[in-house]
């Protein structure tokens, strides 16, 4: 294989490295003295630092390159999902204040102060497997293909190099070491992706030939209730249900406004996240209808969609700024990598090893979060090869086919826990392993559709977000049924963690948290959302 970079190209790009190491360093340098300072980085930290490591975090290579493929092959109906920005202010003004409430470090932690022990086994044990199928083996596959691609590696070094380096300075430095090298690689990412869309535009003409170019349907969002792949309904209600989850009640992301010290401040970095969560459709998705474009006038081609954004940086970008971008991409496979990393040792060291062991001192809970990651990045590699017969050939496709089955049960838990206070431990349990089973079946038909017929194979193939649908409305029906089949939850016991039983004092406290620039803020986005909507109407 050959490389792409030329010797400006490096020196960029080792710089980069080296300002992200200088930070890393300078983190590990401030020992961390327990659990807080490991896993929530002391609770000290800003809503800058909070919005930039929200974005980063949801920004992996699988979207850098699983949303540019998509981009290309199909348009836009995958902008529904990164408008999911006003889900992120649905974490800070919603979801956020009963995080807060009850001092938990992790959602299963959440779970059961709300619920019961029960509840937190399943979603501790149902996270670390998510992570495994849904982060961990996409982003170290993103990863080797964005690697090999630009450095003319073999796929596998690529990815493994990458690994070993982001696990490096996520064991030794925690949440604190990958919150703050998260901020520098959003900016690099940003700045990179940005120009490879300015110069993308160039080289095709501008934007209204670009639209000349590929056609009315690439620029629509809205596909007929019919579309195999992306209908309309699927989008917007099947997609809403899926970023609930993932928004805000996803270790993952939720950690990162955690480690926030009061609610205004960790609100104000899921607004400024909220912002940040819009640009994708901007420097990826369209990038790739840029590629698409590219390839119709000639000027490129490509074999498979999810090598669209690596070409599209051998195209178009001058030496040097490849080194940047080539940082940039980097920037994207590392964050999601350390932030999985971090998430999967905070859960089985709070929820699971700590759980098992309750005496355990700080330093012993440490040492085993650090094992705990290793174990994660090995199971994810083994995965790859399952999840490449899932999802339709795509690799964001994939991504959130897996995710609408997994969503839905949790989405539906979450929220009735907080909104309705009658939600009781039982009916908690009962719909989550309702929608594992149902998640299961889903999972398996997919894989063997091709030996199904009947009603099987009409179970293997419907679309995967009117599967969420679906599944969210069984979740929400068992939950509620059961729920008023049993004795109702000690209300005492759950103060403060349900709307039906704040006290006096968690009102003020709420109330105080609340500016008028966070509200302003908030309805401008909402604003934006709509007019994105409302734009890319075919």
């Amino acid at each position: 294989m050959t490389t792409i970079m030329e010797n400006a190209d490096w020196w960029v790009l080792g710089t980069y490295f080296a300002a992200l190491i200088g930070v890393a360093i300078w983190v590990i340098l401030q020992k961390n003295k327990d659990t807080a300072d490991y896993f929530l980085a002391g609770r000290n930290v800003g809503w800058f630092v909070i919005g930039a490591s929200i974005f980063a975090s949801n920004i992996g290579s699988e979207h850098v390159v699983g949303l540019a493929g998509t981009g290309a092959e199909s348009g836009m109906p995958m902008a529904h999902y990164e408008l999911h920005a006003w889900i992120v202010l649905l974490l800070g003004w919603l979801f956020l204040p009963f995080y807060f409430r009850s001092n938990a470090f992790t959602m299963p932690e959440f779970l059961e102060k709300r619920f019961d022990a029960r509840s937190r086994w399943f979603l501790s044990v149902f996270s670390l497997a998510g992570y495994v199928i849904t982060k961990v083996s996409v982003t170290i596959y993103a990863g080797g293909i964005i690697v090999s691609e630009l450095l003319g590696i073999p796929f596998w070094y690529g990815a493994i190099g990458i690994v070993v380096f982001t696990g490096g300075y996520t064991v030794i430095g925690g949440m604190k070491a990958v919150i703050y090298t998260e901020t520098l690689q959003t900016v690099v990412l940003i700045l990179g992706s940005v120009i490879i869309t300015y110069l993308g535009l160039q080289e095709v003409g501008g934007w209204q030939v670009l639209k000349e170019t590929v056609g009315p349907s690439h620029f629509n969002m809205w596909r007929p209730i019919s579309d195999p792949d992306f209908p309309w309904t699927g989008m917007l209600f099947g997609g809403t249900i899926v970023g609930i989850w993932y928004w805000c009640t996803d270790q993952y992301i939720v950690q990162r406004t955690l480690a926030a010290n009061n609610i205004k401040i960790g609100r104000r970095g899921a607004i400024f996240g909220a912002y940040l969560k819009i640009l994708p459709i901007f420097i990826f998705l369209i990038p790739g209808i840029i590629a698409y474009a590219l390839s119709q006038q000639g000027v490129l081609s490509y074999e498979k969609a999810d090598q669209v954004f690596p070409v599209l940086v051998k195209t178009l970008l001058p030496v040097g700024l490849k080194g940047l971008v080539a940082g940039g991409l980097m920037a994207a496979l590392m964050s999601s990598l350390a932030s999985v990393f971090n998430s999967c040792s905070t859960i089985f060291t709070i929820d699971i090893y700590k759980k098992l062991k309750p005496n355990t001192d700080e330093k012993k809970l440490l040492s085993i979060g650090k094992v705990a990651t290793s174990i994660v990045v090995v199971l994810g590699i083994i995965w790859i090869p399952i999840m490449e017969k899932i999802g339709g050939g795509t690799l964001y496709q994939y991504l959130q086919s897996v995710q609408s089955y997994i969503a839905p049960p949790i989405t539906a838990v979450f929220l009735l826990g907080v909104l309705w206070k009658r939600t009781n431990s039982q009916a908690a349990i009962v719909t989550l392993f309702s929608g594992l089973v149902v998640a299961t079946l889903r999972i398996m038909a997919e894989i063997y559709q091709s030996s199904l017929s009947g009603g099987l194979l009409e179970f293997a193939t419907i679309n995967f977000a009117h599967m969420a649908i679906f599944m969210f409305l069984l979740s929400i029906v068992i939950c509620i049924g059961v729920s008023l089949a049993t004795d109702p939850p000690n209300y005492a016991a759950i103060s403060g963690l349900s709307f039906g039983t704040l006290t006096k004092e968690d009102k003020r406290v709420n109330k105080e948290s609340i500016t008028t620039i966070d509200i302003i803020l908030s309805i401008v986005l909402i604003v934006i959302v709509i007019a994105i909507l409302s734009y890319f109407v075919g």
